[in-house]
């Protein structure tokens, strides 16, 4: 049993990463568009005062970074300032999570937030829908949840699955 407990934790670290990406992305509008930006450098010059003071660390080799990178960063820091102070405060707790996970772990969430990411829209609503109910529940009633999954066959699981299914497709 205590070799499961480090795996449970890993699997629970690389979900809560996955799907902490996934509200970000969520909250922040959709994700980029297949097709990549042209690669035009950013002059630091045509960065606001706050932008610029966000991006200080950079300021002295900004002309020597990469184009993409510079846009990388652009972004991401007007996507941050346009956070509310709460949402700062969730976006740097993900983010101390994500940096405390292993190498296989943040591995494990990728490939997990590529699958998501193929999903169709009604698919994906629906994880996040699920996601959502199960944090609803008391971290007993989900400890029970994952104990009873965990313990489950393989055949129970999918008659599980296969319930839920006809459950959803009964919903007006």
């Amino acid at each position: 049993m205590s070799s499961a407990k480090p795996s449970l934790l890993s699997r629970r670290a690389a979900l809560a990463a996955v799907f902490a990406v996934g509200l970000h992305c969520a909250l922040a509008g959709r994700a980029r568009a297949d097709t990549p930006e042209p690669a035009a450098p950013v002059e630091w010059s045509s960065l606001s005062t706050e932008e610029q003071r966000a991006l200080g660390r950079y300021g002295e080799r900004w002309d020597s970074l990469a184009p993409q990178q510079q846009q990388r960063l652009v972004r991401g820091t007007r996507r941050w300032l346009a956070m509310s102070p709460e949402q700062r405060d969730r976006a740097q707790a993900r983010f101390q999570r994500w940096k405390g996970l292993s190498p296989e772990q943040k591995e494990l969430a990728r490939k997990r937030w590529n699958r998501y990411r193929e999903l169709s829209p009604d698919q994906q609503a629906r994880v996040r829908d699920g996601y959502h109910r199960f944090k609803k529940l008391s971290p007993e009633q989900r400890r029970r949840l994952r104990e009873r999954w965990q313990n489950a066959t393989p055949e129970e699981r999918q008659r599980w699955l296969e319930r839920r299914r006809q459950l959803r497709e009964r919903r007006p």
